[in-house]
């Protein structure tokens, strides 16, 4: 028994070393470049919604993509994009979650959509050789509707977009940029 203790232990710490990959001199540059071009796009893979019980009865009733969960929902085949122009940004994102105020009828506002110059639009390196962008702007269908965004690019160029709303639960993102040229 002691042996097979020490057997997954020492697998676990393997595996854990694995997942934790450093990033290479090239890829942080690669990505000092795409920041600084501030021309890239986005596709997210994964939308995290928060688990409230609302979202649990949806997917307990087998109403979420196959693989998903409340809180982890599969966007692979969705349409969904965040561009950043120059000094543009857009994005249309779909939304799961609970709307908590405001709306309007018809239907037309199920997603997280915006287009045009952010508002206090910041830049910065984090963590972990990664950028964080920040920036307020309101909903393209919905002028009423506002949105702090937050989106943190890795040297993999993986990502998480992480929006607050003022009428909605917030959601987090998770993909990758996919175009990584700039394109004038």
């Amino acid at each position: 028994m002691k042996r097979y203790s020490i057997l997954v232990g020492v697998i676990f710490i393997l595996f854990s070393c694995a997942s934790s990959r450093k990033a290479t001199q090239a890829e942080i540059d690669n990505l000092k470049v795409l920041i600084e071009s501030k021309t890239f796009e986005i596709e997210s893979e994964w939308a995290e919604p928060q688990a409230t019980f609302a979202m649990t009865q949806i997917a307990n009733a087998g109403m979420l993509p196959s693989g998903s969960s409340a809180g982890n929902i599969n966007l692979i085949g969705n349409t969904n994009f965040f561009k950043m122009k120059k000094d543009t940004v857009s994005a249309y994102l779909p939304y799961f979650g609970e709307r908590q105020s405001g709306g309007s009828y018809g239907g037309t506002d199920i997603g997280i959509v915006f287009e045009g110059v952010p508002k206090n639009l910041t830049i910065n390196k984090a963590k972990e050789n990664s950028y964080r962008i920040n920036f307020k702007i309101n909903d393209k269908n919905n002028t009423t509707e506002n949105y702090n965004v937050i989106v943190r690019i890795y040297p993999s160029l993986s990502t998480s977009i992480y929006v607050i709303s003022n009428q909605k639960r917030s959601i987090n993102y998770r993909g990758r940029v996919i175009n990584k040229t700039p394109k004038e």
